[in-house]
């Protein structure tokens, strides 16, 4: 009898441990982050209401979602941030700048978007992507407890805002020295702005992107980005134009914080025997790259974290004194080194060893990426705006060395097709696949790239790209032109036509069509 109870209460609390577990799974922290996605009816709402001059609430929400997961805004006053917005180029940035400072021994949080493969890769610790087990626990921590306390049903933040609360959430419980955010879209209201103490700012080149949500001009733009700055923080920015220029210096006056503009990346002095590894040694990277060096060793000047570090770095005789007389005021500074050649304008241009390696062992897929498969060589990249089209363009020109061409394209959000179409019709493609940005036809909510846009906005979207394209090539007439469902069928397609290889396929114009592409031909992001 007494065996017979222990069995029954052993498969009782299998069963129950079974449930919990479930209710608590990667695959469920998914589903449920996947179902706070907004309806684009939602976010054709809030577009018409920015239009129409209504206040934003996302920094009021943001407080009171992090406050009912027990953080207030002075709590998140003690995590260190770098915060990086701009156009083109902030996520590569971001990951230099965090790749960097975790060579010079730092414990590090990175915060970005959108993922590629899975959602986890949003949310970094020391580099590494969060675990499934580890992003669970954390999930359904932060998400039982904003579940709990809604004060009608719904209220629970959109899929960004709950990702960014959750982001602070980790970065606070693990006690990060350093955390690189970059912005989503804009800066001004950003979910991520919600912070109000930030040490360093950078912003990346600027251009027209999200018109609808952030303006139709540059200074506009400019404006929107600026937002992140902060009273007395250090503010770092690349050549801009005139117009954009203007307007960030202008707010930085504004809000009391200095503001620099970086030096060329050939005015650094690398290490004997340094060989960068940045993508293609493309300007746009080296550009990044240099925002990237300037964000980090402002950082490392103004936090005493780094003092242990930075002091056995100089027994190395690896930084130089004017970095001790910047940031670290009680360390010895003679060692022999040459502050003139080590700093530019007050800007470091002699690297060390750790801010080279950092550098050289940053790895950003999904920008400037290449992928051989036995039918083809793919050159992949997240461009969507028409400056980076362009770079973008030149880049698979400037590699490709197979004779056969093909494009799979695909646009999201309120961008125009012609804009960045443009940039592609020189390059001659035998065949262009406009496709539905996922990499099946079928995604459930398990799946961490479901989208709840419908399948017939996808495919209209489509044919109006491939409108576009025809349009664009009338004189010359136009490439063998294909709208599908999904990037496997096109990857299948190419497959079958191309038994020899010989070909090279670019695939861009959105993040999320790099993305999918990679769910297919390398789901792991070992390339």
């Amino acid at each position: 009898m007494n065996n017979t109870i222990f069995r029954c209460s052993s498969v009782v609390a299998r069963t129950i441990s079974r449930m919990f577990s479930s209710k608590h799974s990667y695959e469920e922290a998914v589903r449920k982050l996947n179902s706070l996605q907004s309806l684009k009816a939602r976010l054709e709402e809030i577009v018409k209401e920015i239009k129409a001059g209504k206040k934003c609430t996302n920094m009021e929400d943001m407080e009171n979602y992090l406050l009912r997961t027990g953080v207030t805004l002075s709590n998140l006053d003690e995590l260190s941030v770098i915060h990086v917005a701009g156009t083109k180029g902030k996520g590569s940035t971001s990951a230099m700048c965090e790749s960097i400072l975790r060579r010079h021994g730092l414990r590090t949080g990175f915060y970005s978007s959108p993922h590629l493969v899975a959602v986890r890769e949003r949310i970094r610790l020391g580099g590494r992507v969060l675990g499934e087990d580890e992003f669970a626990k954390y999930f359904h921590e932060v998400y039982d407890k904003l579940e709990a306390t809604q004060a009608f049903e719904g209220d629970m933040p959109t899929y960004f805002l709950f990702l960014t609360v959750l982001a602070y959430n980790v970065f606070l419980r693990e006690k990060v020295d350093v955390a690189v955010v970059e912005v989503g879209i804009g800066g001004a209201l950003d979910a991520t702005n919600v912070i109000r103490k930030v040490p360093v700012v950078g912003i990346t080149a600027l251009g027209l992107d999200h018109t609808a949500i952030l303006g139709t001009t540059l200074p506009q733009i400019a404006a929107a980005k600026a937002g992140i700055m902060k009273p007395g923080c250090e503010a770092y920015t690349v050549r801009q134009p005139p117009e954009a220029m203007a307007v960030l210096r202008q707010v930085a006056d504004d809000v009391k914080c200095t503001l620099n503009v970086v030096p060329d990346y050939k005015s650094y002095s690398f290490p004997n025997g340094y060989k960068t590894r940045l993508q293609n040694n493309l300007d746009a990277f080296h550009t990044n790259a240099s925002l990237a060096i300037q964000l980090a060793h402002s950082w490392l000047r103004t936090n005493q974290l780094h003092t242990l570090n930075l002091r056995n770095a100089l027994k190395r005789n690896i930084v130089n004194s004017k970095v001790i007389q910047n940031g670290y005021k009680n360390l010895d500074a003679p060692y022999g080194v040459d502050v003139e050649k080590s700093f530019c304008d007050g800007m470091v241009v002699q690297i060390p060893n750790e801010t080279a390696q950092g550098l050289s062992e940053c790895r950003w897929p999904g920008r400037y990426h290449e992928v051989e498969s036995t039918y083809a060589k793919f050159y992949l990249d997240g461009a969507h705006t028409k400056e980076s089209i362009e770079i973008c363009a030149k880049w698979f020109s400037d590699n490709n060395r197979n004779p056969e061409k093909i494009l799979i394209f695909s646009v999201t959000g309120d961008r125009k097709p012609e804009v960045l179409l443009k940039p592609l019709v020189d390059l001659n493609f035998s065949h262009v696949y406009f496709v539905v940005p996922t990499a099946y036809k079928t995604v459930n909510e398990h799946n961490d790239n479901y989208s709840k846009v419908e399948q017939a906005d996808f495919i209209s979207r489509c044919e109006r790209n491939a409108e576009a394209w025809t349009q664009l090539n009338e004189d010359t007439g136009p490439s063998n032109i294909s709208v599908l469902d999904c990037v496997h069928d096109a990857l299948v397609s190419i497959k079958n036509n191309n038994k020899n290889g010989n070909v090279s396929v670019l695939v861009t114009g959105s993040l999320h069509l790099v993305g999918a592409t990679l769910c297919i031909l390398d789901p792991n992001l070992n390339t």
